[in-house]
């Protein structure tokens, strides 16, 4: 009955996107839904790109595990990412009426720059989507009862995203977070009410958390140990800055005020309301705790499904795997588009610059199959593989390539295209370097990449220029302009 209902949610999921899917005429519908959304959808399309999977899965397992200081890349981290992208960047992006955070790398140091740029994004989103990808097949593993083997779940996890990602694009995928972060709230807050009652109150559940020590935040006083607490904070609180899935919801908006606030509340609102299922797994610690530390042994992920499934009544579990596979999807659905217009517009226009805007579109719809098939296969192919370590992973690339080039470029005048080139050559090359020695264990790579990169922009643009400062015109899809 649950998995029949499941199946449900997900035919009406895929009916609404088909819907929003008739309000897309051009690429620039598909790509970011023409500049049309208000306040309200970008609050809750950056909340819902950031909530998934990892969220409601692998952050609990690892505050349970480590306290706040193991979760302090995410969702601290995170959150932060979106309050910065609104603080400092939405503005000066959002008037330049780009499509793709590439489109900036181009206009600003040329197409050298654009490309390598688009590459990093592209490869950091392998990890993000395949965690979810991930986490569909877990969930309709658990709620066949092992019947659907977690591959084949995966499939239609991924089919069911597509079915309006495909032809309704960042229109399908904004109104459907929309929807689903009302499920989502909603579902969550319930089961924790009710979680709290089982476990003899809210109040029973802190003092756990406390007697545990699992509120403990800062790491010990030590140089290597300050080093790794501080690169955790920084990968996706700046890895993600320059990501495309960001800086898709920022351009989508209607208004320079909606593109600036949107992504702080987003981020504001997720911080806390990640606290959510943290307290849902600790309530689990009392209201089952045989089992609970059968399963933090085994696979700590399963710790809150299980709670649902075994000590919950049908009400909660269609709750929660409701509000569960809202947070998949809208996640899901977010990050699957954002490469695919990436490589669209900054690779695939390289070597077809004429194509008018109804092949601008095709291009797109094509590009979405495709990376989907690829991250298919990846997250398959990467089983067992920690929901919160692939999420966390994904973003150490673009902290050590894109950022400081972005940075640079918007606050720095001085910054220049050989600038860039170095920042991205020695902060990648110092990143792998590290990861590839011991070097790597006793200071964190992405720290070192990420200060290598540092050097290379300060010093490749005040020193003699062998690389011509070369800067590129984006260009304005049909729909787009403002």
């Amino acid at each position: 009955m649950l998995l029949t209902l499941v199946f449900i949610y997900l035919l009406v999921t895929i009916a609404i996107g088909l819907m929003a899917a008739k309000r897309v005429n051009n690429s620039a519908d598909f790509a970011i839904a023409g500049r049309h959304l208000p306040l309200v959808m970008i609050v809750t399309t950056t909340f819902a790109t950031w909530f998934g999977s990892e969220t409601v899965l692998g952050i609990p397992a690892k505050f349970v595990n480590s306290g706040l200081g193991g979760v302090v890349e995410d969702p601290f981290g995170a959150g932060t990412c979106l309050i910065l992208v609104g603080v400092f960047f939405a503005a000066k992006l959002y008037k330049m009426n780009l499509l793709t955070i590439s489109d900036y790398y181009r206009e600003r140091y040329g197409r050298v720059v654009e490309v390598m740029c688009s590459v990093m994004i592209m490869i950091s989103y392998l990890g993000w989507v395949s965690a979810q990808v991930t986490a569909l097949g877990l969930v309709f593993n658990v709620l066949s009862g092992g019947a659907i083997p977690i591959p084949i779940g995966m499939v239609i996890g991924v089919v069911s995203i597509l079915a309006y990602t495909l032809f309704g694009g960042m229109w399908s995928v904004a109104v459907t977070d929309f929807i689903q972060m009302i499920i989502l709230v909603g579902g969550l807050s319930v089961l924790a009410v009710f979680a709290a009652d089982q476990a003899g109150g809210a109040d029973k559940v802190v003092a756990l958390a406390i007697d545990r020590d699992m509120f403990a935040f800062f790491p010990e006083p030590s140089f290597k140990d300050i080093a790794f607490f501080f690169a955790a904070a920084i990968t996706i609180m700046l890895g993600s800055i320059p990501q495309q899935d960001v800086f898709q919801r920022v351009m989508s908006a209607n208004s320079e005020h909606a593109a600036k606030w949107g992504p702080v509340i987003g981020g504001v609102c997720y911080i806390l309301f990640a606290f959510v299922p943290m307290f849902l797994v600790v309530s689990a610690l009392i209201i089952m705790p045989e089992r609970a530390a059968t399963l933090m042994a085994e696979d700590p992920q399963k710790v809150l499904p299980t709670l649902v499934m075994e000590q919950m009544p049908f009400v909660m579990q269609v709750l929660f795997f409701g509000a569960l596979l809202s947070a998949i999807k809208s996640c899901a659905s977010a990050t699957l588009l954002a490469p695919s217009v990436t490589f669209t517009e900054n690779i695939w226009r390289q070597f077809r610059p004429f194509q008018d805007d109804r092949q601008e579109l095709r291009a797109m719809r094509i590009t979405v199959l495709a990376f989907s098939a690829v991250v298919l296969s990846y997250a398959i192919a990467m089983q067992g593989t920690s929901i919160y370590e692939m999420v966390s992973g994904a973003y150490q690339v673009p902290l050590v390539g894109a950022f400081v080039p972005l940075v640079f470029g918007l606050y720095w005048q001085r910054a220049t295209t050989q600038g860039a080139v170095f920042s991205m050559v020695l902060g990648l090359l110092t990143w792998g370097l590290f990861l590839a020695t011991p070097a790597g264990e006793e200071f964190p790579a992405q720290l070192a990449g990420l200060a290598a990169a540092l050097v290379g922009m300060i010093g490749g643009s005040l020193g003699p220029q062998a690389l011509t400062n070369r800067h590129g015109q984006h260009h304005h899809l049909v729909g787009s302009a403002r």
